[in-house]
């Protein structure tokens, strides 16, 4: 798995832990929903720290709670 796919996983994942729907979470958190619907397919390839930052916000939780993930141990190496 990719940092970026691990990321999306995690953001999906913590809206189905609080029932809250991807444009709730993209509103409260001051975030376009196109960007993080592109944060959440093909379109963004590198979802910036900013924004993932803001999504925290409006989940509640810090950076480290959003890392503090399995999903982000054992990331492919994505220099090649």
């Amino acid at each position: 798995m990719t940092a970026k796919e691990a990321v999306a996983k995690r953001i999906v994942q913590l809206c189905a832990e609080r029932n809250i729907a991807i444009n709730a979470l993209a509103n409260t958190s001051g975030v376009s929903p196109s960007t993080v619907y592109s944060i959440l397919n093909e379109k963004s390839r590198n979802p910036g720290i900013v924004s993932i930052n803001k999504l925290c916000d409006g989940l509640e939780i810090s950076l480290r709670e959003f890392f503090d993930s399995d999903l982000f141990e054992g990331l492919e190496q994505e220099i090649r």
